[in-house]
């Protein structure tokens, strides 16, 4: 079944899946947002941040998204995800400005530390995500261009390569430049690219595969009923045009 149909079957679904990858998505890079803000430290050389566990998930929904229902839907679905984003910078960030009573002090004071932090997260996630994500979703139809339907680990490792470059430099420069010390940044990046990429290897892939091959199975059902269903119509107006011709 090609590509088109996939799209057909995804849009006459009622429950569709895609409403479900959809919000798992968004969920993934807020959460990754949020986690951002604390650092891990290995032999006291920063490596990455916390976001780099649960960002992999969110690449490996990207994939299934330009897999499945192509690039125009996933590039929706992209925007989406960068709206409530920044819904989630501004009005966590209007709470760190509204009065608390004196007894909440120490949780306000966390709350503050962390969310005022988080709109720089924001801005670098942002930035990284649009221009990541994008190339990801880009890179993937290309290389589906020229391996078709086959070698579907090669598409969502391959476009993920090219997208946690352009997608990792760009957050770690803009999110922690002033704020840590350069030996650090510069050993930000060079462990979490590799990093991110054995996590989608590991354990997104094998998800993805899951997923794809999943919905794929769903949508060639349907489209077999839908195929059914006008069969069926076409007999039955056939039929009557033939009793209209025979009547006198």
């Amino acid at each position: 079944m090609s590509q088109d149909n996939f799209d057909i079957g995804a849009k006459r679904d009622p429950f569709s899946p895609l409403v479900i990858i959809a919000g798992l998505m968004v969920a993934c890079y807020l959460t990754s947002n949020v986690m951002a803000v604390k650092l891990l430290s290995v032999g006291g050389v920063t490596i990455f941040d916390a976001g780099t566990i649960t960002f992999p998930l969110a690449y490996m929904l990207g994939d299934v998204l330009t897999e499945i229902w192509g690039f125009k839907t996933a590039r929706k679905v992209i925007w989406l995800t960068f709206f409530c984003q920044v819904f989630m910078a501004l009005f966590t960030f209007i709470g760190t400005t509204l009065p608390y009573p004196d007894f909440t002090e120490d949780t306000a004071s966390a709350y503050a530390k962390i969310f005022s932090f988080v709109p720089r997260i924001t801005v670098a996630s942002l930035i990284a995500f649009l221009l990541g994500e994008l190339t990801n979703a880009w890179t993937m139809v290309k290389i589906r261009e020229k391996t078709g339907r086959k070698l579907l680990w090669v598409r969502t490792i391959g476009s993920s390569l090219f997208g946690y470059i352009v997608d990792t430099s760009i957050f770690v420069l803009i999110a922690f430049a002033g704020t840590v010390p350069t030996d650090d940044l510069i050993s930000m990046i060079v462990v979490q690219f590799p990093g991110k990429l054995a996590i989608e290897a590991v354990c997104a892939t094998p998800i993805a595969y899951a997923l794809i091959n999943s919905l794929r199975k769903r949508f060639e059902k349907m489209e077999g009923k839908q195929e059914l269903v006008l069969d069926s119509i076409t007999e039955t107006i056939n039929n009557l045009r033939k009793e209209n011709n025979q009547k006198p």
